[in-house]
């Protein structure tokens, strides 16, 4: 990693994860394969922090550790990279098996729960699903129908309106997110 960290893929290590490492590699990381519209290919940072804005407003009970999770959910991304569904169920559970140590050693290195929760894992779905919806429509060439038939159809009160963003830019907003949840999280645990 550029902060000079060296991460076993077979045993990852909390301690060899660096948000500036994670945040640095999603940024330079295209959404769809890089099969969309604009100067910019869309990042994986910047899918993140829409994926999280959308989860605070499918849920605004939810809390800074929960935010911070729905940020962090394709985090493992920044080694591995971010591979069409298709390619991912070929490889079977071989990659997914490389994919749950990463987002365990993320979640553990950051505070969270190691696993994530059903419920949550199910609202970030539901979030990452939206957001597909909308690139697929706005970048990558789907029709309506179609992103409706893949994704399903956005519900009403959510929109968004996407432009691909320059690597640092992505990269910084979403450090930006990362440290905003971090005071969050820090003024909830002065708050007990």
């Amino acid at each position: 990693m550029l902060s000079g960290r060296r991460l076993d893929l077979a045993h990852p290590s909390p301690m060899d994860i660096e948000i500036e490492d994670i945040a640095h590699g999603l940024a330079r990381m295209a959404r769809w394969n890089g099969q969309t519209r604009g100067e910019h290919a869309f990042s994986v940072a910047e899918h993140s922090v829409l994926v999280e804005r959308i989860v605070r407003k499918l849920e605004p009970g939810l809390g800074p550790q929960e935010w911070l999770t729905a940020l962090l959910h394709d985090s493992p991304e920044y080694v591995i990279g971010d591979m069409i569904s298709p390619f991912k169920a070929i490889l079977g559970e071989s990659y997914k098996g490389v994919e749950a140590r990463l987002q365990e050693a993320v979640h553990v290195r950051f505070g969270l729960k190691a696993i994530t929760p059903a419920s949550l894992k199910k609202t970030i779905k539901r979030a990452d699903n939206i957001c597909a919806w909308f690139e697929a429509v706005q970048l990558a060439g789907f029709s309506v129908e179609e992103s409706n038939g893949f994704f399903g159809k956005p519900p009403e009160g959510i929109k968004l309106k996407l432009a691909p963003l320059p690597p640092t830019e992505a990269q910084e907003m979403f450090l930006n997110r990362f440290m905003d949840i971090q005071a969050a999280l820090a003024r909830q645990e002065e708050a007990r």
